[in-house]
Parts: structure tokens; C-alpha cells; sequence
């Protein structure tokens, strides 16, 4: 008889591991543990340092891009006589209207047929 109990004893205990393991899986997804301060305290942290390295990216970019955007200088003033002229009086190539920055989307390009 006592070889029949150590036979059976086997498929009790992993019958009843597998009952345990069940309940403690649905415990702990019923009840989370709350999360760690020292996890939130770190994602700070990295967020900040992620934070001051983006500003000192984009302070760089425009230390170094800035002047391209600068709006062009103001035409000086006219004098008593009109206004001014280049050094010769006249130019060698005939004069363009300044362009103006536009924001909306240009035009699509004309498909090229072989």
C-alpha cells in the first residue's frame, strides 16, 4: 500500500502546483504591485538629461543656422536726389523684386513622358 500512495503522491503534488501556480497568477493580476519610486526617479532623470541634451542641439543649430534666417537688411533710405545707385550709376544686370517667403505648398512638377 505504500508504494501505491508514493505513486499517487506524484500527480497530487503537480496537480496541486499547477492549481497553485493558477491562483497566484490570477491573485497577482488582480493586485499589482505598485511600482518601484527608484523606476520613476530614473525615468525623471533621463527625461531631463534627454531634455538638456535636445536644447543644447537645437541652441547649436541655431548658433550655427541662424544668419540664414535673419531678414534681409532694410533698403537705406533715399537721399535729397533719390535713391541710391551702385558705384557706377547704373547696374549691369536689370533689377528683380525681392522675393517674399511663402508658406504654402509649391506646385506639383510636371511629369516628363520618355
Amino acid at each position: 500500500m505504500g508504494d501505491v500512495l508514493l505513486a499517487l503522491s506524484i500527480p497530487v503534488l503537480v496537480f496541486g502546483g499547477g492549481i497553485y501556480a493558477a491562483c497566484d497568477c490570477w491573485w497577482r493580476r488582480r493586485h499589482p504591485a505598485p511600482p518601484s519610486p527608484y523606476t520613476h526617479r530614473a525615468a525623471r532623470l533621463a527625461e531631463q538629461d534627454m531634455l538638456l541634451l535636445a536644447e543644447e542641439i537645437v541652441d547649436d543649430a541655431y548658433a550655427a543656422l541662424g544668419p540664414l534666417y535673419d531678414a534681409p537688411p532694410a533698403p537705406p533710405a533715399p537721399g535729397p536726389y533719390g535713391p541710391p545707385t551702385g558705384l557706377s550709376g547704373r547696374s549691369s544686370r536689370p533689377s528683380r523684386p525681392a522675393s517674399t517667403p511663402d508658406r504654402a505648398p509649391s506646385p506639383p512638377a510636371a511629369v516628363q513622358k520618355p
